[in-house]
């Protein structure tokens, strides 16, 4: 496997950072939080959280039923098939996305659930992207019940991280109310079989990649696998911490920021010898929201580097690049 080493990580490389400080009725603290927040965005742009407040035994919950249904045979799971929903909610098969051009599909399988809406929801109405109903497995009883309260605790905690950002970037902490309003959000349950002992030349199981949106919040399981490319070229392990997540930027953030802050290349890589479990939360905002360049990102006397989009714009784009043609 030696196309796929890595060192591993060190707090220098990835920061550990707690982020219950935000929650914190004095400003001070809140800034320090903002000002860790921004050492790691300007650096490279993956970030340990610890102190978010959900429960364990919610995420226990997540990985329990997530098991539950990978193991289902494979004609049930296709039953259930992602583009059966408008929303892209529902099954990915094994090997159906390509992250990285060039390279085999990805050696992974995934379920995609977003945030359950009323039929006269503006954002149905108007065929906002990724917006749709999911789908759910009729003989797993619990795991509907188990993904919509997780997904409570993340939309929360986006809120959170997004006051954060406002402070890291010099802003007011209420800055990113109306990007957090109705935000386009998605909870992607991923499986990774083992990494086969003889692999395709860059068979991996997620490609090299930067993420789409405004920013990811990863929920991963102990075995380990992700490895995010480093200023020196070279592969970072970013080994799990208990009761931490992973956030990371993504593309629109980078976009938004005029590059001042950048999303960061990264991987899978199941070398761990067992299924690996991930569970990622992207957090990509209301896709109404004007992206602009943010006023305290851009000199004086400098023009923004992107023209304006949306949330919406941008999602659609990025997506269509990356899924093979049924």
């Amino acid at each position: 496997m030696a196309q796929f080493d890595a060192r591993h990580v060190s707090e220098s490389a990835l920061s550990v950072i707690d982020i219950s400080g935000l929650r914190s009725p004095d400003p001070a603290e809140r800034r320090k939080v903002g000002d860790a927040m921004r050492h790691s965005c300007l650096d490279i742009g993956f970030m340990y959280i610890v102190g978010h407040g959900v429960p364990r035994e919610r995420r226990d919950a997540v990985f329990a039923q997530a098991a539950r249904f990978f193991s289902k045979p494979e004609d049930e799971k296709l039953a259930l098939h992602m583009k059966q929903s408008s929303g892209n909610n529902g099954y990915e098969p094994l090997r159906y996305q390509l992250l990285e051009p060039g390279t085999p599909p990805d050696l992974k399988e995934g379920f995609y659930i977003g945030e359950e809406l009323p039929d006269d929801h503006p954002h149905l109405v108007t065929g906002k992207f990724n917006f749709g109903p999911n789908q759910w497995p009729d003989d797993l009883p619990e795991f509907r019940a188990a993904m919509m309260a997780y997904y409570d605790d993340m939309l929360g905690l986006g809120a959170l991280i997004m006051r954060g950002m406002a402070l890291s970037l010099d802003l007011p902490e209420d800055y990113f109310e109306p990007f957090c309003t109705d935000p386009l959000t998605g909870l992607r349950l991923l499986h990774y079989p083992p990494q086969p002992p003889n692999p395709q030349p860059g068979e991996k199981g997620c490609g090299a990649h930067t993420d789409f949106g405004g920013f990811t919040i990863l929920m991963q399981d102990d075995n380990g696998g992700l490895q995010v490319l480093g200023h020196d070229g070279e592969w970072i392990h970013a080994t799990p911490i208990p009761d931490s997540y992973i956030v990371n930027l993504g593309d629109l953030m980078g976009r938004w920021t005029n590059d001042h802050y950048q999303s960061t290349v990264h991987r899978v890589v199941n070398v761990s010898g067992k299924e690996r479990y991930s569970v990622p939360f992207f957090y990509s905002g209301n896709p109404d929201q004007d992206i602009t360049a943010i006023p305290t990102c851009v000199e004086a006397d400098d023009a923004p580097k992107y023209p304006s989009t949306t949330v919406d714009a941008h999602l659609r784009e990025m997506y269509a690049k990356t899924y093979v043609p049924a």
